[in-house]
């Protein structure tokens, strides 16, 4: 067995259940209320296509904001349908367009397979399925998180699409994994501990790899710049490793000038769906004012 396998074990695909994210299933409501299709659209150059779940309200006219959910799972794990019933509830809430990108998972496909994937499922959204391309949010939890952050770099370095705001909920953006919050948590934690990130690590980056060359689209955190980033929305909890990932990346950015919403959720720890935490509200806000507001001159 694979070092990376034993910190973070990884049944065969076949063998692996990926379901719906309690309470993120789709209900008739949403089914009634959407339009739902899966597209195939074009991957990365040499790379398969990858496969976007797109919810669209029903009977709106116009060109409606866009928001790509990237979604979590350690790199490794679930599925833009994972999490089906809290993509429709946006598009419903904000009266825009949600694209859920279904990129290859590590450690068959590790860096840079997964965000190229999501980059090119944003370019695609963007220009293909009749959007506002002034008003496009990216966001994503845990490695949805990271994927949120490297693709907001890659429109920077690229001169891709616009993006009006970069939403990411705790976010793992340092595979260094050298944080006073890493070390708090090192053993113990119901969903993340420093043995478990480092195997997400290990399947994503491979296990030859060399940790002095790490890219910035692969940990965001090793960006030597941050400036011409677009505005910020990040949530951390108080009880996860991952906590001062995030609180870092945030004060990075301000230091760029660059609007930044931040908020600690003090009690709880790592998690991909926190009905209890006090930001959700916060987060919809943000992400409401994103996609509602009229586009910058």
């Amino acid at each position: 067995m694979s070092l990376a396998h034993e910190l973070l074990p990884i049944p065969p695909r076949d063998e692996m259940a990926v379901d719906v994210i309690p309470g993120c299933e789709l209900t008739d409501e949403h089914r009634s209320a959407l339009d739902i299709e899966e597209r195939s659209v074009p991957g990365p150059p040499g790379a398969p296509d990858v496969k976007v779940l797109v919810y669209r309200p029903k009977g709106v006219r116009g060109r409606l904001a866009l928001v790509v959910h990237l979604h979590g799972g350690a790199f490794c794990f679930l599925g833009a349908h994972s999490f089906a019933g809290q993509d429709a509830s946006t598009a419903i809430r904000n009266r825009c367009v949600v694209a859920a990108v279904d990129y290859r998972l590590a450690p068959e496909h590790p860096f840079p397979a997964g965000v190229e994937d999501c980059y090119a499922a944003l370019c695609y959204s963007v220009d293909s399925l009749a959007v506002d391309p002034d008003r496009v949010v990216v966001m994503g939890e845990s490695s949805g998180g990271n994927f949120t952050a490297a693709v907001a770099l890659m429109t920077r370095d690229r001169a891709g699409p616009r993006i009006r705001l970069q939403l990411m909920s705790v976010p793992c953006l340092d595979d260094r994994l050298d944080t006073t919050s890493m070390g708090q948590f090192a053993e113990v934690n119901r969903a993340l501990n420093k043995v478990r990130a480092r195997g997400m690590w290990l399947h994503y980056l491979g296990e030859d790899h060399d940790p002095s060359a790490t890219s910035p689209y692969a940990a965001p955190a090793r960006a030597t710049s941050l400036a011409g980033l677009p505005p910020a929305f990040i949530q951390v909890n108080g009880l996860d490793p991952l906590r001062d990932e995030g609180i870092l990346y945030a004060m990075r950015l301000m230091a760029e000038g660059i609007p930044v919403e931040l908020y600690c959720a003090p009690g709880l720890h790592h998690a991909l769906v926190a009905p209890e935490d006090p930001t959700v509200e916060a987060r919809a806000d943000a992400l409401r004012a994103a996609a509602l507001t009229a586009a910058l001159a």
